[in-house]
């Protein structure tokens, strides 16, 4: 074939008919001529089970697919065979119909017809199945194979790919979407409702979280069942963490390079089914029992005080770039949903790089979202969202970030998710995608700048000073002028994305080759030591070391203002080999080693790790809902924060520009700007924080306590330079020095 634009026109213009070929399977042919729907309602979308007209049950299906000509709606039996049925009712570009008898647990899907024409983003093609996007459960799984593409994949010229339109069957390689039954009543159910200052998140996996836990039933280990388990249940309510953050669990499917390779996406960043619990993650099988199980463990975790946030991904799908499957809304209306480049729209705007991303300046998209948060708000019995890659979800019509953006604007006034936990991670990959501090109220955010800081400072590394008082005190550079508090800042120093902490002291460099991506995938920047020698060693010295920064970086983590995430297993030690991106990694290198509690060592910073978090509970001056103010309430007496030089003197704006290894941080409980329910002012103890990242021990003079009145003193409440982080017992006078260790953290609490 000839090249340039006459062999582009000569592709375009046969395209439609360019590859067939007959049924995988072999057993279904087209009924276009079957049963003809009862005409229906085109609200909701989706499938929903109820009486028909005439008091039998059965299901009413609406679809949304703006330029579609038609639309089949494919009904599966239990052997598998497809029943096609045209959906002849369409209003306001959606297609429905009533079918009675179709009951909960019937498997179905979609074939859509309309134009083939890549060129302008038109690429419907009736022989691909396709998923509803509104589908509450997903049965089946995806499997790579060319006959899932909508155009042929290996078309021998590569300027026109993705134009030749593939009419083989892909019903054979696709998962369905399932009937569920919506007859649920959450009236028994209590949300604890924790307010934002008093939260604790734990960030974990469904599956790798109790895949290998001893006391959860083998049958149960690795699902939602097993996270309601009150084994697995016990271990978050004694660390004491308010909220579980789960990684994806919207219905997601691997990769094909991954599928390839003999692994699979296992965190689940790849989504189909905006409703559907993953499948996976079911022990009560996934012809609808995904959905039950689901709400059995967010009831299980708020009756244990626990609030379930979910890991949500619409910035993109797992249809990915040109020659991607068309499992769904590519298939339904490809230029409907997905952000293409005016110039190319045969190609997509890929801000996310993962091939393609949701167009949510639509109406449509926006309304898929909402429509999915309120559903999981609603009828699953979550609390908050944390948004993958939010950044994208904000761009507008030029393709900058924009925080008026439609969908956040409909997500503020709405009056479900405007009372919810939202958490942004404030980026993506495209230009002008880095927006940390950008987001507007109400919404949180990950604080990537708090964990670089952390990691850097403990490592010896000596961040600017001024960011580091910043990020301890609560990031009021980022947070406080558009009128958010602390808690908008969520802290961290690990996350699914990247080193665990004991791998983070452990490893100078990542060690990915599990991947099969020749270790150049994950990234370089992981500001972590090794402390002598990479990866396991034996050598005491650096064991010691390894897990005093263990405790300090903890330590760190929870008495910081804003609120802290901790990431499953870092409690006790968990190691994923150096591997920092185990995205496909569904074995020991993914999930928890609860034996680790076996040892004594890692025991010790599972319990150290609690009592901080009870710390942390218990005393509001460590969890402040506002910011410092820096002034002091009356004469005599110590403002609700002052820093100190190891000389015991208050810093100077000479100091906040001078490196240091070693400073204080002095909280007043006195002199907090909180109230309680009743106004009154609320009080709590005093604490001096002490840290010292340099290499040798520092006598640090401590300063004069809050009341410089009172003859008060300081006692040892944490010291990391101690194995189980206590310390010794005793009493310090102010004006006296105290020998700080060597990258040791010492909170003092002032004493009458």
């Amino acid at each position: 074939m000839a090249s340039g634009q006459e062999s582009a026109a000569a592709v375009r213009a046969h395209a439609p008919a360019a590859v067939n070929g007959p049924r995988a399977d072999g057993r279904t042919a087209d009924r276009p001529g079957g049963a003809v729907p009862w005409p229906g309602s085109r609200q909701p979308l989706g499938a929903r089970f109820h009486p028909g007209p005439d008091g039998r049950p059965g299901t009413n299906f609406a679809l949304w697919a703006a330029g579609a000509e038609a639309v089949d709606l494919c009904l599966f039996d239990e052997d598998g065979h497809e029943t096609r049925l045209r959906l002849t009712e369409q209003d306001a570009h959606t297609w429905y119909g009533f079918v009675p008898g179709v009951l909960p647990g019937t498997r179905y899907g979609y074939r859509v017809h309309g134009r083939w024409d890549p060129w302008t983003g038109a690429r419907w093609n009736p022989a691909k199945l396709l998923l509803d996007p509104y589908a509450r459960a997903v049965d089946g799984d995806y499997t790579a194979h060319d006959a899932v593409c909508a155009a042929v994949r290996n078309w021998p010229e590569a300027e026109v790919a993705d134009t030749v339109r593939d009419n083989r069957d892909s019903a054979p390689y696709v998962p369905r979407a399932v009937v569920v039954r919506d007859d649920d009543d959450w009236s028994d159910d209590h949300r604890p409702k924790t307010p934002w200052a008093e939260t604790v998140l734990y960030e974990l996996h469904v599956r790798g979280f109790t895949r290998r836990h001893p006391d959860v039933p083998p049958e149960l280990r690795g699902t939602y069942a097993g996270l309601a388990h009150p084994a697995a249940i016990a271990h978050l309510t004694g660390l004491g963490v308010t909220a579980v953050e789960l990684l994806p669990v919207h219905h997601h499917v691997s990769e094909d390079h991954l599928q390839a390779r003999g692994l699979v996406n296992y965190w689940g960043y790849n989504s189909v089914g905006y409703f559907a619990p993953h499948a996976g993650y079911s022990a009560a099988g996934s012809r609808g029992g995904q959905v039950g199980e689901f709400k059995r463990m967010v009831r299980a975790l708020h009756t244990a005080g626990i609030e379930v946030i979910l890991d949500v991904v619409y910035n993109h799908t797992a249809e990915g770039a040109e020659l991607g499957p068309a499992l769904f809304l590519r298939g339904i209306d490809n230029a409907g949903y997905y952000r293409l480049p005016p110039n190319r729209p045969r190609g997509y705007a890929d801000y996310t790089g993962c091939g393609n991303s949701l167009d949510t300046r639509r109406p449509q998209v926006v309304r898929l979202i909402t429509d999915s948060l309120r559903y999981w708000v609603h009828e699953m019995g979550v609390d908050g969202f944390r948004f993958d890659l939010a950044a994208t979800l904000a761009r507008g019509a030029d393709g900058g970030v924009t925080m008026e953006h439609p969908l956040l604007a409909a997500i503020a006034q709405d009056p479900l998710l405007s009372r919810v936990k939202l958490i942004a991670e404030p980026w993506d990959v495209g230009p002008g995608g880095y927006q940390v501090g950008g987001f507007p109220p109400p919404w949180a955010e990950w604080n990537d700048r708090y964990r670089d800081t952390l990691r850097d400072f403990w490592r010896g590394a000596r961040p600017d000073v001024r960011e580091l008082g910043y990020r301890l005190s609560g990031s009021s550079d980022l947070y406080q002028r558009d009128g958010r508090r602390p808690y908008a800042s969520v802290n961290y120093v690990t996350a699914h994305d990247g080193f665990t902490l004991r791998d983070l002291v452990s490893y100078d460099r990542k060690h990915n080759e599990a991947n099969g991506e020749g270790n150049r995938d994950g990234t370089d920047d992981n500001r972590s030591w090794n402390h002598g020698a990479e990866g396991e060693t034996a050598d005491p010295a650096v064991t010691a070391l390894r897990r005093r920064q263990l405790r300090n970086l903890t330590a760190t983590l929870l008495l910081s203002a804003g609120v802290p995430m901790l990431t499953a297993g870092d409690e006790f030690g968990r190691t994923q080999g150096g591997n920092n991106n185990a995205y496909c990694q569904d074995n020991e290198v993914g999930w928890l080693d609860w034996t680790l509690l076996d040892d004594p060592d890692w025991r010790s910073l599972s319990a150290f790790t609690a009592r901080l978090v009870a710390l942390r509970r218990e005393h509001p001056v460590l969890r402040q809902r506002a910011f410092f103010s820096g002034r002091a309430t009356g004469p005599g007496e110590r403002p609700d924060l002052a820093w100190f030089t190891p000389l015991g003197k208050e810093m100077t704006e000479a100091d906040w520009f001078a490196p240091t290894a070693a400073l204080g941080m002095l909280l007043t409980g006195t002199a907090m700007s909180e109230r309680d329910a009743c106004g009154r002012p609320l009080l709590d103890d005093s604490f001096l924080l002490l840290l010292n990242a340099g290499p040798r021990p520092v006598p640090f003079t401590l300063p004069g306590t809050p009341r410089a009145a009172d003859r008060t003193r300081y006692e040892t409440v944490v010291d990391t330079a101690a194995e189980d982080g206590a310390g010794p017992a005793g009493e310090h006078l102010p004006g006296a020095p105290v020998l700080l260790g060597a990258r040791a953290l010492l909170l003092l609490r002032a004493v009458p």
